[in-house]
């Protein structure tokens, strides 16, 4: 019954698969891999967000348990603010605010800084989880999509934090060995 609970007859509605979601995944790789494109060439993370929406909204979609259900809502809701943040240019430093470089999210150390970096930073925690959590091959293959492209946007955006990201993930890592 977990992760059906939410629906009144106790079972999830079946997903409307008239449209292979082979097909679905593949037509949106090829249009993330278009956007990363277009976004590097431009140099612009915003571009890259756009092209990123149809798959989280895709996610949404796909995604059924209780806590991908949430992950996936939760990715969606940070991509439209992070879309808000660039769209209108809104910059805060997190980390001079909260008076420390880092924080502890999810088991790991997060570089903070500009909020525009903390919402790609957030995509990929999420889409982390979903991958983990997610038994469906399809959301686990557009969970991929959007850890790559999160950590593109991050490098589009600053290099100087993409690598400190890219540092402290390593060491992470090195640390469960």
């Amino acid at each position: 019954m977990y992760g059906n609970q939410n629906y009144p007859s106790g079972e999830r509605p079946k997903l409307d698969e008239r449209v292979s979601p082979a097909l679905v995944c593949t037509i949106l790789t090829i249009l993330m891999i278009i956007g990363i494109v277009w976004g590097f060439a431009a140099k612009s993370p915003l571009v890259i967000v756009i092209f990123l929406l149809p798959v989280v909204i895709y996610e949404v979609y796909r995604t059924r348990g209780a806590s991908t259900t949430m992950s996936s809502w939760l990715l969606l809701a940070v991509l439209i603010l992070e879309i808000i943040f660039i769209v209108f240019g809104i910059s805060w430093d997190l980390g001079q605010y909260l008076g420390s470089g880092y924080s502890y999210v999810g088991g790991q150390y997060i570089p903070l800084g500009d909020i525009k970096i903390l919402a790609p930073i957030l995509l990929v925690l999420l889409s982390t989880i979903l991958f983990l959590r997610t038994a469906g091959p399809y959301t686990k293959w557009l969970s991929v999509i959007i850890f790559a492209s999160a950590f593109i946007i991050i490098y589009v955006m600053s290099p100087d934090m993409f690598r400190e990201l890219l540092r402290s993930s390593i060491q992470q890592i090195f640390w469960y060995f």
